[in-house]
């Protein structure tokens, strides 16, 4: 089969969650003998990547900009999620719409919610065509979720009041969205549940996100990093990263430096400037983008995953019990994973428990090496690509497709 995929950005190298995602639905379908096509915003493809070898064809469009100032125009003068137009663009639907008049496209899947406002023009324009909506989160319970913790804040509640606007904005959208998809997929039976309403049939598929698990079993180098090293990882200008290590650095630090001298390495792109304020803390390194994360992983007594707002798949969570880390996480950042997901890691809310249950790792190498374990192979048979594509697959015979 013929398929399009449309991303909002390439989905190589894999920093970022939807970046793995889509590699690895990418890589998958190569492997099935479906041929692909892909539509992505990028001013171009780097020649050395590997998407050539998994495509028939890459197409790149430049990313629309879109200021502050527009934006808050939007929020005041229309009705519409911000989500629904940050990634629009007439280049963009010239472009769909040619490849739709020029190819004989079994479906056409979208990764995301910022290039699901395309799959109208593929309706309207060509309504024989199969729509996929892949959703990487239910984005209207996660923005109730956002402005709920940021009204607790005054200083965060200009973003409060953003996110209180765009929740019915967003909803609306994925009704809109989920109603008009010949099929929408969630990343898990949390998200499923929350978007179910929105489809007059109440299908939703549910083909979690995953990894490779021989990409973190096998270390590119090796990386030493100070005793007693804490590490979260994850792109750090998007707002359930950087809320999670505010609160980890003022609720939860404390209750363990006065037990243990640590080190947080925070890892991941783009550090939103909110994050300076832990700069001058002496137990927090701040990397901004690393080539790979891999060997930060390898290298920490505890990984740490403080997440407060966020849904879909972590897979922070997934890269962390592919390379052997013990870990401390919230109920949210545990969400989305099965429940015998829980068994292998140390799930806590409150800040004292949370530093207790990092201590106690952290003072037991033994006890973390085993969980670290049982984490890798839990991960390896439940949510390596080579698992998760099959689920994928039967999504598309379901709806005819072969």
């Amino acid at each position: 089969m013929q398929i399009l995929m449309v991303t909002a950005s390439p989905p190589y190298p894999p920093f970022s969650g939807g970046a793995i995602r889509g590699y690895g639905i990418l890589h998958g379908l190569y492997n099935a003998g479906h041929r692909v096509t892909l539509l992505t915003f990028a001013e171009s493809i780097p020649a050395d990547t590997p998407l050539a070898q998994f495509c028939d064809q890459i197409v790149t469009v430049p990313a629309p900009e879109r200021s502050t100032s527009q934006r808050l125009r939007d929020l005041i003068t229309t009705s519409q999620a911000d989500i629904a137009r940050r990634l629009r663009s007439d280049e963009m639907v010239r472009v769909l719409l040619d490849m739709l008049d020029s190819h004989n496209f079994g479906m056409v899947q979208f990764e995301g919610i910022e290039v699901a406002n395309y799959l109208f023009d593929v309706r309207q324009h060509a309504p024989a065509v199969v729509t996929i909506y892949d959703a990487f989160n239910a984005e209207a319970d996660l923005q109730r979720v956002i402005a709920q913790i940021d009204r607790a804040d005054l200083r965060r509640l200009p973003g409060a009041v953003y996110s209180t606007i765009q929740t019915g904005r967003v909803d609306q959208f994925e009704r809109e969205l989920c109603r008009a998809a010949h099929a929408t997929i969630a990343v898990s039976d949390e998200d499923a549940a929350l978007l179910r309403p929105f489809r007059e049939d109440s299908k939703i598929h549910v083909v979690p996100s995953g990894v490779f698990v021989s990409d973190y079993t096998n270390s590119p180098g090796e990386l030493s990093l100070a005793p007693n090293s804490l590490v979260f990882t994850g792109k750090m200008d998007y707002r359930p990263n950087v809320d999670a290590m505010l609160w980890f650095a003022e609720h939860v630090l404390p209750h363990i430096t006065t037990r243990t001298n640590v080190h947080l390495y925070i890892v991941g792109q783009k550090p939103h400037p909110r994050l300076d304020t832990l700069r001058d803390n002496s137990h927090i390194h701040i990397t901004g983008w690393v080539e790979a994360v891999q060997p930060y992983l390898a290298a920490a007594d505890v990984y740490v995953a403080p997440l407060r707002m966020g849904s879909g798949t972590r897979l922070k969570i997934l890269e962390a019990m592919a390379s052997q880390c013990a870990m401390v996480v919230t109920s949210t950042a545990a969400a989305g994973l099965t429940r015998e997901a829980h068994e292998n890691m140390r799930v806590a809310d409150d800040p004292a428990q949370i530093a207790a249950a990092i201590v106690d790792l952290l003072q037991q190498p033994e006890k973390r090496v085993k969980l670290g374990e049982r984490a890798s192979t839990y991960v390896r048979s439940h949510y390596d690509w080579s698992v998760l594509i099959p689920r994928l697959l039967n999504v598309y015979r379901e709806l005819g497709l072969e």
